[in-house]
């Protein structure tokens, strides 16, 4: 310290630590499946140079991969027309602060479907785990492993991946049951 302040130098001082808003923390564990979905983008690119988001979604409670749908472009309107083709929707979205999430027409459609919103805070993917552990999976898992010529293709691997995910594949979570078996057994 004398020697910085001899020369005319200043010492870094550690940044403050910011405070936790109340608005930002986790959401409590859903009582019934259904309850609460986070949805999140994941971008791949196939052999003929086109790149791919992958809408991805996931159950919190029974950990079931709900959506997962690649385009070219999901635009806030087209990620609208995709969610009323599901057969179920939860009560809540846990999402990031993408544009088609934040757009007005997607607002309006969740408020018409009496559907809440939940963001999280920008830079902080942790307080969405749920997806972002399935993306990790879904990387190296499907997407790292093969080489896909088109969208065709692609799709045709996302549909295997879900099939595995949800009815083989045991998660530690949810006592190394699937989440069809998790689901089925929670009632």
């Amino acid at each position: 310290y004398r020697l910085y302040c001899l020369e005319g130098l200043k010492i870094r001082t550690k940044p403050k630590r910011k405070k936790r808003n109340a608005s930002s923390q986790q959401l409590p564990l859903p009582k019934n499946s259904n309850e609460v979905w986070s949805m999140d983008f994941v971008f791949e690119r196939t052999i003929d140079g086109r790149k791919q988001r992958i809408l991805t979604g996931i159950d919190h409670l029974t950990r079931e991969n709900t959506i997962l749908q690649a385009e070219f472009t999901f635009s806030s309107e087209k990620l609208i027309r995709y969610l009323n083709t599901l057969e179920r929707l939860p009560r809540a979205f846990v999402l990031d602060n993408g544009t088609e999430f934040t757009s007005k027409d997607f607002q309006k459609w969740a408020e018409d479907k009496g559907i809440e919103i939940h963001f999280i805070e920008k830079g902080k993917p942790t307080q969405n785990a749920f997806i972002e552990s399935f993306n990790g999976k879904l990387r190296d898992e499907c997407l790292n492993l093969h080489y896909f010529k088109n969208q065709r293709e692609l799709t045709d691997a996302l549909r295997i991946f879900q099939k595995e995910y949800n009815d083989e594949r045991l998660h530690s979570s949810l006592n190394y049951l699937t989440p069809s078996e998790f689901k089925r057994s929670y009632g």
